[in-house]
């Protein structure tokens, strides 16, 4: 199961206090998004879909907005998009509002298990807010790490070095990075993945990265994801009617061959209770 979007990644965050963009959801009022525009700029609106759906960019499913007549408007277009990525697809449930970020770097990071190095990775580079397959692998970092021991600084640090990133990045990202391995580990989730991660200078002109969009998958059987009180709704599938009745008789199915296997069980109980004379 799957969770994308900065309304749930902005919460999912906060446990482990990774700066995020600020965030309305699609009950925000006309005041709270004009409020928005005038401390960042512009705004983007995003529809919200169940799960991980991609490529919403290309498809022409973001807005943009400058006064709230225009936010309005997308969110009007966007609220109940349809999106199709490759065999997927979605139907939006509503639009957020998030805060727009200037930023001069961009950076891609996620987590997930390698099956080459049979280890959490670490994937990471300073050429985010793309597609990661579309740069060259001497921009990406990929290495593996004891799980044991979490993601460590040097780590972080050894692997931006390596790709060759300004090194104005590598403090505050070291910083922070290693943070996102304590929310996979805890929280019982199998990736994580933040692309983009906009570096904005603070007051104090240091660079802080700011995540802007948010992806992640669980693994439902850990009992450990429940410790993050998230809603049902959120997992429940988008099913069309024929995955409803093929689910519906696997279901008729597994009942029909749970009663038959209680009878058989029953039957050669019976002799066995009653002795070696009951044959």
């Amino acid at each position: 199961m799957q969770v994308a979007g900065m309304l749930m990644g902005a919460r999912l965050l906060s446990h482990v206090g990774f700066p995020v963009s600020e965030v309305l959801g699609p009950d925000a009022s006309e005041d709270q998004i004009q409020d928005l525009i005038d401390r960042h700029g512009q705004v983007f609106v995003k529809p919200m879909f169940r799960g991980g759906v991609g490529k919403k960019g290309k498809a022409g499913l973001i807005g943009r907005a400058r006064d709230l007549r225009t936010a309005l408007a997308e969110k009007e277009r966007l609220y109940f998009a349809e999106h199709r990525h490759g065999n997927m697809a979605a139907k939006a449930l509503g639009v957020t509002f998030e805060g727009a970020v200037p930023a001069d770097h961009e950076v891609y990071f996620s987590i997930s298990d390698d099956t080459r190095f049979r280890a959490p990775t670490m994937t990471l580079t300073h050429r985010g807010g793309v597609d990661i397959e579309d740069l060259d692998r001497s921009e990406i970092a990929n290495v593996p790490f004891d799980a044991l021991t979490g993601l460590k600084a040097f780590v972080v640090a050894n692997a931006l070095t390596d790709i060759g990133a300004p090194k104005e990045l590598i403090s505050p990202l070291t910083q922070y990075l290693p943070k996102l391995w304590e929310l996979v580990h805890h929280y019982g989730m199998t990736t994580l993945e933040l692309n983009p991660i906009r570096m904005a200078r603070g007051a104090d002109g240091r660079l802080v990265p700011i995540a802007c969009d948010f992806k992640c998958s669980f693994d439902r059987d850990d009992p450990r994801v429940s410790r993050l009180g998230l809603p049902s709704w959120l997992f429940a599938a988008d099913l069309s009617e024929f995955e409803r009745e093929v689910n519906l008789l696997r279901t008729h199915q597994a009942s029909r061959m749970s009663l038959s296997s209680t009878r058989l069980a029953r039957f050669w109980r019976r002799p066995l209770e009653a002795g070696p004379t009951a044959w």
